[in-house]
């Protein structure tokens, strides 16, 4: 009888296998993958703040974004991206001995920084394109008042959330590998990371474009004086949302998503599937 989809522990063979190419790559072609998976996923937050903009109750909005976001993490993953998030991933196949701990190091350390180049580009072409401009600039204005509310999260809360975030991400790129054709792979992707959206919880590559975004919208004085009448947001805290911040938020939740990606996803699966069979 024919498999409509593959096992968890051919899932996590895939994963190794998959694990084994990114490794291998060449400098040259880690950064480009990892500057088109923080494109993506800056195309997927530009998408979902420009349906969900004008809707004042949180929830309903983060529905609609939660259900535009997914796309981000389609494309990387039908295109062949390499997202920092999805390669904490790559501890399976170094507790596997399949690849070295200095290779996964390398890979994380190289993609996390080709996916800001990434994130930051699409977030200045969308600050030049005048997407901002909708409704008046009040898309200025909330891409102002997203930003300020990502930066000012607090360490634990970012670790936190970062975690929650990072076990949902990871979970929907194993689900992926389930999937033998390209509509099982994006249902298995949109349901985790729509879940990650609505909860609000925190990804790197994300907030890698929010912010940025955000800066960029706030030397617009018409965004501000819009981000102040419709906010209630005052000169200081606008004035606050600089690289320090951008660095505050960075930090706890970028440790948050290793943590969840890495120790209660990747080593979990690698107990569950792997350990003992060799």
């Amino acid at each position: 009888m024919e498999k409509y989809f593959n096992s968890p522990a051919e899932v996590i063979e895939a994963n190794i296998k998959a694990s084994e190419g990114k490794a291998a790559l060449s400098t040259g072609k880690m950064i480009l993958a990892g500057m088109f998976a923080g494109a993506f996923i800056a195309f997927g937050g530009a998408a979902g703040s420009t349906a969900a903009h004008g809707i004042a109750d949180v929830g309903a909005g983060r529905a609609l974004t939660g259900a535009i976001f997914p796309v981000g993490l389609m494309m990387v993953v039908i295109l062949g991206g390499e997202l920092f998030t999805g390669n904490c991933l790559l501890v399976i196949a170094a507790l596997e001995k399949r690849i070295s701990w200095k290779k996964m190091l390398r890979n994380l350390i190289i993609v996390y920084f080709s996916n800001l180049a990434g994130a930051l580009l699409i977030a200045a072409l969308l600050a030049l394109s005048g997407n901002m401009d909708y409704s008046g600039g009040l898309l200025g204005a909330y891409t102002i008042k997203t930003a300020i509310g990502k930066a000012g999260i607090s360490p634990i809360k970012g670790i936190a959330s970062g975690i929650l975030c990072n076990i949902l991400v990871c979970a929907a790129v194993l689900m992926a590998a389930a999937a033998k054709d390209i509509g099982g792979k994006a249902w298995a992707i949109f349901f985790p990371i729509a879940a990650f959206v609505i909860g609000g919880f925190e990804h790197c590559v994300a907030n890698m474009f929010y912010i940025p975004a955000g800066m960029l919208a706030a030397m617009n004085p018409e965004y501000v004086i819009k981000a102040q009448e419709a906010y209630g947001l005052s000169a200081e805290q606008i004035a606050a949302l600089n690289g320090w911040g951008f660095l505050q938020n960075l930090i706890p939740v970028t440790l948050g998503n290793m943590i969840g990606g890495i120790l209660l996803v990747g080593v979990p699966m690698f107990l569950i599937h792997r350990k003992g069979k060799n």
